[in-house]
């Protein structure tokens, strides 16, 4: 539905000057909301019709002034629909400051991501995980990259981005690093997430992505038989480091813990219960949701063989998740 707009000119009538006459000021009513400023023009009372909001007389100086408050009305008008056509919705004060030169600048993508980053950081430790933090980094980074390449420009505003420039976004990822379709995609959905920062925080009016659909391939995931993954925990490797990441990877399949929840796992986590047995008691920290796991013998021998041998009270000796996939890539058991 389109905006009413409505241009009114009148007389501040609380301010007399020494020689009779009173400020004409303008009033920009827009949806029954208003915002007004002075036009810098000036006439005696006897000389307005507060009826035609304009002046009485004859003479040049009354037709310049009526030509200047015709032009202050024409330039408004023009302001309205400029705003309107841009951001799809409009308001007094925005006019009225677009007039006097007084127009915010318009946000940046970069600038508003880095404003996201810098809160989001911190939440970590409390509501959110380093890793995610620096998920969210490296995807403003791949955009300032994409943006550097594709339109030769520092930034970009939220104006500019439309369904061409995600779809372009993803593309640049995809062909210019080794990310498969659900990876990449990972970046478009954090580069949502950040569009959505900018609209509940009132900085855009619109959605660029209310048009683009994320789309995630399903992927059947393969496992691993028993004979496997003895081979892999009877494997002698000459590196220690390839045989710490063995361990975890051992550990986690006999767990069914997940990395994050491995890095976490803590001497309070590992129970004695009511069956004489050991068991893992903790938090998933994804869902929250407790879980009971019980130590079989083979995860419990690799508790054992780092006990009391890692700094800060650690279980297990855990890498980055990065080195961590680094290293299983190449691995080969014979």
């Amino acid at each position: 539905m389109k905006s009413t707009f409505r241009v009114l000119f009148f007389l501040k009538r609380d301010k007399v000057k020494k020689n009779g006459n009173m400020p004409i000021m303008a009033r920009i009513t827009i949806d029954g909301k208003l915002a007004q400023f002075n036009t810098k023009l000036e006439v005696n009372p006897k000389n307005w019709s507060a009826k035609t909001g304009k002046v009485n007389g004859r003479g040049a100086e009354f037709t310049r002034m009526n030509e200047m408050l015709d032009s202050i009305k024409a330039t408004l008008h023009r302001h309205y629909q400029t705003i309107l056509e841009r951001d799809s919705y409009v308001t007094a004060e925005k006019v009225r400051n677009v007039f006097l030169g007084k127009e915010e600048k318009a946000k940046t993508l970069l600038q508003v991501f880095s404003q996201h980053n810098e809160q989001y950081v911190l939440k970590v430790g409390k509501t959110a995980t380093q890793k995610t933090y620096t998920r969210y980094e490296l995807t403003k980074n791949r955009l300032a990259e994409y943006i550097h390449d594709k339109y030769n420009v520092e930034d970009i505003t939220f104006r500019e981005i439309n369904v061409m420039f995600i779809e372009g976004f993803y593309l640049f990822i995809r062909e210019n690093y080794p990310c498969t379709h659900n990876t990449a995609m990972k970046f478009i959905q954090r580069f949502r997430t950040v569009v959505l920062f900018a609209h509940n925080l009132g900085l855009i009016t619109f959605n660029p992505f209310g048009a683009y659909k994320l789309k995630f391939e399903y992927v059947e995931r393969d496992f691993l038989e028993q004979a496997e993954l003895d081979r892999i925990y009877q494997k002698t490797f000459a590196s220690k480091r390839l045989e710490q990441v063995r361990d975890i990877f051992i550990f986690s399949c006999y767990t069914g813990l997940s990395y994050v929840d491995v890095c976490e796992l803590a001497p309070e986590n590992i129970r004695l219960s009511f069956d004489g047995n050991l068991w893992i008691i903790k938090k998933r920290h994804k869902t929250s949701i407790t879980s009971n796991i019980r130590l079989l013998d083979i995860p419990k021998s690799i508790l054992q063989k780092y006990d009391g041998k890692l700094p800060n009270g650690k279980l297990l000796p855990v890498i980055s998740n990065q080195k961590m996939n680094d290293y299983c890539a190449p691995v080969k058991v014979a």
